[in-house]
């Protein structure tokens, strides 16, 4: 998974438009993929109005590549197991602990 972490990495507006269960569609920013227990996942962040309700709220999907056909556009599957976004979320924090610790290290390096 590496290729689509630097891809995350050098491109600053990725974004994804899911169609969501109602027929409607939300555009989203990509914040990250993680490997949680061998499977990946991505992190969505919906790109709403402040008034909306899900506003600030960040979107878990498990991430699925063809491995048969890299042109093939990569399948987002709800997380329906607790246990799975639990570990997900979990993972999510530590990247942000992370990237709040790089920003930190990067600020004393200036």
């Amino acid at each position: 998974m590496a290729n689509d972490e630097e891809l995350l990495e050098n491109e600053e507006d990725i974004t994804v438009e899911l169609e969501l269960e109602d027929g409607s569609s939300v555009n989203c920013a990509i914040i990250t993929i993680l490997t949680v227990n061998e499977k990946d996942y991505i992190a969505l962040l919906p790109m709403l109005d402040e008034e909306d309700e899900a506003f600030g709220e960040v979107w878990f999907y498990e991430y699925v590549e063809d491995p048969d056909n890299e042109s093939a556009e990569p399948e987002l599957k709800f997380i329906d197991d607790d246990d799975v976004y639990e570990a997900v979320s979990d993972a999510f924090e530590e990247f942000l602990d992370t990237q709040e610790f790089d920003e930190i290290i990067d600020d004393d390096a200036e």
